[in-house]
């Protein structure tokens, strides 16, 4: 039995060099970490916030203000009482009840009507196979990148004409499609799998059980979200409903601010204006805190895959 020798390395071979070690990562605490999270993260979102924040603040505030108080040279951040005048005013120097009334009626209609259809045309352009499905989805996007502000003339004249000036109707019904939200939908449908639906169509399920029982329940974040935004825009329109109304009994909250403005008009109306404004936002603000959990996940669904 014959021993083997080593073999000697060939000198004309270059010798293996190392592995290079791996860079060496910063501790989670360490400064130089420290310094790039808060001047990328947190100091950006603390200027954001601010400057979203401190009008929403000082309209607050200045709504508890007395009229010396605000139209001053000393400055004066808070108020010196929590005097409620401000308010009281508002709501009896023009009909804040009705405009109230009025708002939500359009608002509740409005976005219902609004979401109910954005969910059928999504779900038709997903799940229901007819002719220039894609054509018509071009449209809805040409129609999401045009203003609103270009159809005012020709929707004046419409509703004009069909007799619903100083109507509720006449200012519901202009806005009742929403590109947005059809959008937003269709892409959150086409993320489902088909599967489920293929099963329910063999258990003989019609497209409206499939859409009400299948697919609306595991897309309520989407809805909610298209639910909350569309919500918003009703209730803070303020251009068409000032353009087809004149008359107090059919205003919106929005353009009755414009009508309490006209009446206090001088320097000591500043503080009744910010606690109208006050008054129009809150109902927003306890919307947005029942829904918010929801905005997220509604404007993320579908936009990871795998």
């Amino acid at each position: 039995m014959t021993s083997l020798s080593p073999v000697s390395p060939d000198p004309s071979t270059p010798a293996a060099t190392p592995p290079e070690s791996a860079p060496v990562r910063d501790r989670p605490l360490s400064r130089r970490n420290l310094a790039r999270t808060v001047a990328g993260g947190y100091l950006p979102l603390l200027i954001a916030t601010l400057v979203v924040f401190l009008p929403l603040l000082w309209m607050v505030l200045s709504s508890f203000k007395q009229a010396g108080e605000i139209v001053t040279t000393d400055l004066k951040i808070f108020p010196e009482s929590l005097n409620l005048e401000n308010y009281r005013t508002a709501m009896t120097t023009v009909p804040f009840g009705q405009f109230f009334l009025n708002s939500t009626i359009v608002t509740l209609a409005g976005a219902t009507i609004k979401v109910i259809l954005a969910i059928l045309t999504a779900y038709a352009l997903v799940f229901v196979r007819f002719p220039f499905r894609n054509f018509i989805f071009l449209l809805i996007l040409v129609a999401l990148m045009v203003p609103p502000q270009v159809s005012i003339l020709p929707n004046f004249i419409l509703i004009a004409g069909m007799g619903g000036k100083n109507t509720l109707w006449g200012i519901i019904l202009p806005g009742l499609g929403t590109a947005f939200g059809t959008f937003l939908l269709r892409q959150h449908f086409r993320t489902l799998p088909g599967s489920i639906l293929e099963s329910a169509e063999m258990d003989g399920a019609g497209h409206w059980r499939r859409l009400w029982q299948i697919v609306v329940p595991v897309s309520v974040p989407s809805i909610a979200t298209v639910a909350l935004v569309t919500i918003v825009t009703e209730w803070n329109d303020y251009i068409w409903p000032l353009i087809i109304t004149d008359r107090p009994e059919t205003m919106t909250l929005p353009v009755g601010l414009t009508l309490l403005q006209n009446s206090e008009s001088n320097a000591a109306g500043w503080g009744v204006l910010m606690a109208g404004a006050v008054l129009v936002i809150v109902p927003i603000l306890i919307v947005f805190a029942a829904l918010q959990r929801y905005i997220v996940a509604g404007l993320t669904q579908g936009s990871v895959t795998g």
